[in-house]
């Protein structure tokens, strides 16, 4: 018997809570795949100007669906810093961002803990001074200009540390003033609003729902609590930030053509950040989740792997039939005809779902792929030999992020203005 394995719908609020920070941090660590090959194939000047222009071509569009989703309609730094709380470059705790309210043009943050800082600090200060200061100021402005165009972002400190053990680990100031010259849409990003994954639909929020928050249109809060929001509106943003990945590698593709020596570097390099991310992000999922390494558990774990959806823009569908599980990718879906991460995955290049399904269980293997009814059907079956992790994954998996562990912070609490006297 067939049985289809669990959407983000199908979870408790209790699971998607525990889900939605882990799908925060996959998309952190998105970059941890992929520059890695950049590096090896251009070298560190070339990574740097690819990292700024992917996020370049991707803040903007995903941080307006996560305004319209959130009703955050304001034009301030707290409808900013809302935002960047949902945001895959900020996941909570690993990238401790810690705000300041001044008045509703002014403020700042510190990050008390960068986990891209940790993962880079070991690679010397010019490659710090590439992440921090070359690839950090053009793509902050380009995520303020989602909430003002005449917000700026500006470092009080930032790194390479001096002294080494300087602490919080940078600082910033927010400003938006009414006669600054408004900050143009980049490029990339206005070509990106054209793409369907800027205008795919998602589950909606119920507005009736009583069993938690259904937007953030309250204060903003220090460490957000997911535990608090409402079941639909828990599934609608894990919906939003598995679409952030899929922005966040369209970025990277339109970048990567221009550096490329030709289509086949393209699709090696591009396939390489994605078997990284995915074999890296379904390991942290099935720990996350307490899944089995069994067909259920591997069901599970792709069904819900950011990589793969989510299914309104892929397509992908997932179920466990006996003890095997099936896989669907239809030929034609929003994320095909945006030239997306699933038009890697053929008959002959299945390597992220070997990479994810690994990561689940060494002895998960792809037992048949083959295109029936213009969809390719994955299959996968449980083998007598183990699998080796793949090299690309061995990659990723130098981030701290591979092994960080999120801790209760306590109920959230309302960030109050510096100005206010209380």
């Amino acid at each position: 018997m067939t049985r289809p394995a669990p959407s983000y719908s199908d979870l408790s609020q209790e699971q998607l809570a525990i889900l939605l920070p882990e799908l925060l941090l996959s998309g952190q660590l998105i970059d941890r795949s992929g520059m890695a090959h950049l590096i090896s194939a251009f070298g560190r000047e070339v990574m740097g100007q690819v990292a700024i222009e992917e996020w370049m071509a991707a803040s903007p569009v995903y941080t307006h669906r996560m305004r319209t989703t959130m009703g955050i309609d304001g034009d301030g730094v707290e409808d900013m810093f809302k935002c960047l709380q949902l945001d895959i470059g900020a996941p909570p705790q690993f990238m401790d961002f810690r705000y300041e309210i001044t008045d509703k043009y002014h403020g700042a943050f510190v990050l008390n803990h960068c986990g891209a800082l940790m993962d880079v600090e070991p690679m010397g200060d010019e490659y710090v001074t590439t992440m921090c200061h070359d690839i950090e100021d053009p793509t902050f402005d380009a995520t303020a200009i989602a909430t003002n165009r005449r917000a700026r972002i500006r470092p009080i400190h930032r790194p390479p540390r001096l002294p080494a053990d300087r602490h919080p680990h940078c600082a910033w100031t927010v400003t938006i003033e009414p006669d600054r010259e408004e900050l143009p849409l980049p490029p990339d990003a206005e070509e990106m609003f054209t793409r369907r994954a800027a205008s795919v639909e998602l589950s909606s929020v119920d507005e009736e729902s009583t069993d938690g928050w259904i937007d953030y249109r309250g204060p903003l809060v220090d460490d957000l609590q997911f535990r608090e929001w409402s079941h639909s509106l828990l599934v609608r943003t894990a919906e939003e930030v598995a679409l952030q990945h899929q922005l966040l590698a369209l970025g990277f593709l339109v970048s990567l053509r221009r550096v490329a020596s030709g289509t086949e570097q393209v699709s090696e390099i591009y396939r390489k950040q994605l078997t990284g991310i995915a074999g890296l992000s379904a390991d942290r999922l099935r720990a996350a989740l307490g899944v089995g390494r069994d067909a259920e558990g591997l069901a599970t774990v792709l069904a819900l792997h950011p990589c793969f959806g989510p299914t309104q823009y892929t397509g992908v569908s997932v179920a466990v039939d006996g003890d095997q599980v099936r896989l669907r990718i239809p030929r034609h879906s929003d994320a095909m005809t945006d030239g997306g991460w699933v038009t890697l995955l053929t008959d002959e290049h299945f390597e992220p779902l070997q990479a994810a399904a690994t990561a689940v269980d060494p002895h998960w293997a792809v037992a048949d792929a083959v295109m029936v009814d213009d969809a390719l059907e994955v299959t996968f079956g449980m083998g007598e030999q183990a699998r080796k992790e793949s090299g690309e994954v061995a990659v990723a998996r130098f981030s701290s992020g591979a092994t960080f562990e999120f801790s209760d912070r306590g109920r959230s609490i309302p960030i109050t203005p510096v100005t206010s006297g209380v």
